[in-house]
């Protein structure tokens, strides 16, 4: 085998790789050794076919597999010696497409080398890690939201109608062609107008109700209505609106508290100190990672590989664009073009993931199998009534794995640096530590 380098720009790598016929000779007869051992010909004991015989059955087979399996050795060991990672997918075409046997197998290779990342002493980072204190008042805004979003109700003045929103108390018959159905009647059953969870058309026309009336609601069912007997038809309902509601926050005592699931106020007041507590220190990395992350950004300067850049690059722009174009789904839109400001991001985020990954690489940092397993857990929970089927595609699909466990690797590595780097606390309050997180979004 042969290799000459043709090509030596940054990253950029080209290579001819020549293999004289003597070499796929071996390897072709090499395959036709492994055939021998599995074929039986008539005449022949099994294994004992003439090597003659053989090729003459197999051999353009053999000569193909011979072939590819021959250049793909000549790359591996050419990876080997000169220590190059390609950064994508090497191109790798026959230069002498009229080739012939008892040619020289000639090959052309190019391909973009992954950088060399310099290392970085991380005792020089000076970073400021924002410290939240949970006060009383913080305690008391958190209990005055659960209040309000506690789905509690309250009477409102006799004679007032009915708005969305509202909660309605009553009680009502339904009927089909004049006949009661069976769970088409309730006494004090309570609707929250708007909730959506009556029968099409059936809400709206409460809407304006007052305490003490009577109304005739007429709807129709869904084609696809879970009763087959009624799915299509037409139903009345004879209603009497008992009581109209309106939400209105709850009163923060023991009973809010059994209601989320504490034992009383006291317990869940501490419930909240812990959770506001999380919440703070969560908000306080995540400032303190991109205060991190910024600094390496400037830090640590190496070249790029092109073609990871566009890609990044086209990522970029396609994400920006959805961003501003919420209502459009899916790819069917205009060819997205790149800017300059989404490559400046797509090299920023290029480089960090190579800067972190070397990091990670060289300080011997892994995912292990309880960590992926908790992440697809924590995941799975998006899917109510799908775990099992959501955790089947997740160990088929080798892909899906690599997304769970990058954020995991990366922040990993992000603690590793973190331990390494100068941090000194500063006490902040609620807000100022809202701003900083706000900060992070704008930028």
């Amino acid at each position: 085998m042969q290799v000459t380098e043709t090509l030596n720009e940054g990253l950029k790598r080209g290579y001819t790789i020549t293999l004289g016929p003597d070499e796929l000779e071996a390897k072709v007869n090499e395959k036709l050794d492994e055939v021998r051992q599995n074929v039986a010909l008539k005449g022949f004991r099994k294994g004992k076919a003439p090597q003659a015989l053989l090729k003459k059955m197999y051999g353009q087979q053999v000569m193909g597999e011979a072939m590819q399996e021959s250049i793909d050795g000549a790359l591996s060991d050419h990876f080997e010696k000169t220590g190059d990672k390609p950064a994508q997918q090497p191109a790798v075409k026959m230069t002498n497409e009229d080739w012939k046997e008892g040619d020289d197998v000639v090959v052309s290779v190019e391909y973009e080398r992954m950088p060399d990342v310099p290392d970085a002493d991380f005792s020089k980072i000076k970073l400021t890690r924002l410290v939240g204190k949970v006060d009383d008042k913080d305690v008391d805004e958190a209990l005055e939201n659960l209040a309000k979003n506690s789905n509690h109700f309250e009477p409102r003045k006799k004679g007032s109608k009915a708005k969305d929103g509202d909660q309605i108390v009553m009680d009502f018959k339904g009927s089909v062609d004049g006949e009661l159905f069976d769970g088409g009647s309730a006494e004090d059953f309570p609707l929250v107008l708007g909730s959506g969870n009556f029968i099409p058309g059936f809400e709206e026309q409460l809407v304006g109700a007052k305490a003490g009336e009577e109304k005739s609601v007429t709807v129709t069912f869904p084609d696809q209505y879970q009763a087959e007997h009624l799915a299509g038809k037409e139903a009345v309902f004879e209603c009497t609106v008992k009581e109209v509601q309106e939400p209105k926050a709850a009163p923060i005592d023991d009973e809010l508290a059994k209601k989320y699931g504490e034992e009383d106020l006291k317990s869940m007041k501490e419930k909240l100190v812990e959770q506001l507590e999380k919440e703070y220190a969560g908000a306080a990395r995540m400032v303190m990672k991109r205060e991190l992350l910024d600094d390496l950004s400037d830090r640590v300067t190496f070249d790029l590989p092109p073609s990871l850049v566009e890609a990044e690059a086209n990522q970029v722009a396609h994400q920006m664009w959805h961003n501003d174009n919420p209502d459009v789904e899916g790819h069917d839109h205009p060819e997205i073009e790149t800017t300059d400001e989404h490559t400046k991001l797509a090299e920023r985020r290029v480089r960090l993931g190579l800067l972190l990954a070397a990091v990670g690489e060289k300080s011997e940092i892994r995912v292990n199998e309880q960590e992926i397993q908790q992440a697809v857990m924590t995941q799975a929970r998006n899917y109510p009534g799908q775990e099992k089927e959501f955790f089947e595609f997740v160990q088929k699909n080798q892909q899906m794995q690599q997304q769970i466990s990058a954020p995991i690797f990366e922040d990993k590595v992000v603690d590793y640096i973190f331990e390494l780097a100068e941090v000194k606390d500063k006490k902040v309050s609620k807000k100022q530590l809202e701003e900083a997180v706000e900060k992070l979004e704008v930028e």
